[in-house]
């Protein structure tokens, strides 16, 4: 009888065409975000009247709302799959998230366009089911790789999406919420073809309110010791991860005299970077060096890398570390392939709402710690002290190591 890894290679072309799928899904969903990123503020400014500073308050809010609902649906969504399959999960997720922006293309007021920010951080959550998905049909050894592919997609649409939706944008500030819902439902449908189920009948868990919700679905993670560990871990990872959506606009204009274009093109080089790592790289690395060593050795590059931004005092120095920092992309799939060893098959989807709802929190915390230290740093007046952001998010990722370390240790 051949062994997992020979039946992943023999793979029917319909289950290639599935893992394909799931690749364009998340490629596509970080695509539409990106592709909202460059007009949603201006649309929020046009409700306001063209008063900035009160839109840039409204903006916030949307942003905390739509976190927010990464951290309560999440857990849901995974539980939801856990007990009727992927394949339906994903497919009215996409087909929401399609109808969503369709939604807020023809927001009227700005309280529709907050509904339809709401209601996008509900139908994005089910992106925890593209991972478990994965993890049901390749086999352990393998999972850090493909995690590591699915980090790609991720790249690939927040480096595109931004490029092309101020395109449209200029075009018409609307223009790309109608792109983003056709590529959304264009891809629901072409699902409803290939989309094959995942998880067998036989390995799926009771629906649970108990494990459905965030306090119960992170209940989970203190199930044993080294998946407690390792949520700990990414907790800080995404947490430091922050500092960039919080203030990497902001510093490269103040420390560095940086215009809009040359940030786009800094955010492109380190996006294509991380696609590099993650997509080309990540499987070498894991079958040389093993999944806990390369998950150590993408969070020291990436401390490393933080730390060269920190204390970068020309924009020169600050390129340097770009592909340094690109070297931190080996640690999530790396966490992500040794937490799925620790759950039953019925537990992916929770495993994966868990950590989604971490990264929720991150999301919603993260913000306010590194404007308000940008904001403190700079307060005087003084260039240098504009990186204490990022040497604040290189102690968290060295403190993230440490536990890794600890909690990975063999025993």
């Amino acid at each position: 009888m051949p062994d997992a890894s020979e039946a992943a290679n023999a793979a029917p072309p319909m289950r290639r065409a599935a893992l394909a799928f799931i690749f364009v899904t998340v490629m596509l969903d970080m695509l539409a975000l990106g592709m909202i990123i460059p007009v949603l503020p201006k649309l929020v400014e046009r409700f306001m009247g063209g008063n900035t500073a009160a839109a840039a308050e409204v903006f916030g809010l949307f942003n905390t709302a739509w976190a927010l609902m990464q951290f309560l649906f999440s857990p849901l969504i995974g539980a939801l799959s856990d007990r009727f399959g992927r394949r339906p999960v994903v497919l009215l997720s996409n087909f929401g998230l399609g109808l969503d922006y369709v939604l807020m293309a023809l927001a009227p007021t700005l309280p529709w366009l907050f509904v339809g920010r709401v209601i996008s951080g509900i139908t994005t959550a089910s992106i925890s089911t593209a991972y478990a998905y994965v993890a049901d049909v390749t086999p352990p050894e393998r999972r850090a790789k493909s995690f590591g592919i699915l980090g790609a997609a991720f790249g690939m649409g927040f480096v595109l999406g931004p490029a092309l939706g101020g395109v449209l944008g200029a075009i018409e500030p609307r223009l790309p919420f109608w792109v983003a819902a056709a590529f959304s439902l264009v891809n629901a449908l072409y699902g409803l073809f290939v989309l094959p189920e995942s998880l067998s009948p036989d390995k799926r868990g009771a629906f649970a309110w108990s494990r459905a919700n965030p306090l119960g679905a992170l209940k989970l993670l203190r199930s044993h010791a080294e998946l407690f560990g390792l949520a700990a871990t990414n907790f800080l990872v995404n947490l430091s991860h922050v500092v960039f959506p919080s203030v990497f606009v902001l510093y490269a204009g103040y420390r560095y005299g940086w215009d809009e274009q040359m940030v786009g093109l800094t955010m492109a080089a380190f996006g294509v970077s991380s696609m590099i790592v993650q997509a080309g790289l990540v499987g070498p690395v894991v079958n040389r060096f093993g999944e806990r060593r390369a998950l150590l050795i993408g969070l020291m590059f990436g401390t490393i890398g933080l730390t060269m931004f920190g204390l970068a005092s020309i924009g020169v120095e600050f390129i340097i570390g770009l592909p340094v920092m690109a070297l931190w992309g080996f640690a999530g799939p790396a966490a992500q392939g040794l937490m799925t060893r620790r759950v039953s098959p019925a537990e992916q989807g929770q495993l994966q709402g868990a950590n989604n709802s971490i990264m929720g929190i991150a999301n919603l915390v993260g913000p306010g710690v590194f404007s308000l230290t940008f904001a403190y740093a700079i307060a005087g007046g003084n260039a240098t002290l504009a990186g204490a952001p990022f040497l604040l998010s290189a102690a968290m990722l060295l403190g993230s190591a440490a536990l890794a370390w600890h909690a990975t240790r063999p025993r």
